[in-house]
């Protein structure tokens, strides 16, 4: 018989408590970046939704992960991209979205925030280098808040073919 969170004697596994170690609550986020900040690292960041993880964002989260010291994730939540993508998405929810960034090595770590763009998230965080895709840019919506507070916007480039709504498209098309 498998485990199940419904079972009150349920024991999280190992996996479960690895992810929670580099796991970083909301209202905890100002205090530990301050002990990563006080401790002389650098900090890198990088959001989005990460639906579907792809080969595309392992090349823009391995390239974050080499701007700074710590690279810190934020994922956006289901409401968050339900209200700026689609009411049909997230494919993969929150939880296990949090599981499989988790998971990277280099990937330090992951938290994650309820509005449609990071700047509130940003504004607390302040971080050295925040990192985008090129189909956002240098003057991306995080641009000015990453700036006024010291920070840089560095841009790495798109692997061609590789989004997540390619894939859902190419997954309609042959499913059809």
């Amino acid at each position: 018989m498998s485990h199940s969170k419904l079972n009150s004697s349920f024991v999280p596994s190992t996996f479960e408590k690895f992810s929670m170690q580099k796991r970083i609550d909301p209202k905890l986020l100002e205090k530990e970046v301050e002990k990563i900040k006080s401790s002389g690292k650098t900090i890198a960041t990088l959001n989005g939704s990460f639906d579907l993880l792809h080969a595309g964002h392992l090349q823009i989260i391995y390239e974050a992960s080499l701007q700074a010291d710590v690279l810190l994730v934020a994922l956006n939540s289901d409401s968050s991209i339900k209200q700026y993508k689609s009411p049909l998405r997230p494919i993969i929810p929150l939880e296990y979205r949090l599981q499989m960034m988790t998971a990277l090595g280099f990937v330090d770590y992951v938290t994650w925030f309820d509005e449609t763009n990071p700047i509130e998230l940003l504004k607390k965080i302040k971080p050295h280098v925040h990192v985008n895709g090129a189909e956002y840019g240098e003057n991306c919506i995080e641009a000015d808040v990453v700036r006024s507070n010291g920070g840089k916007i560095h841009i790495v480039s798109l692997v061609p073919g590789l989004s997540t709504s390619q894939i859902i498209q190419k997954i309609k098309d042959t499913c059809a």
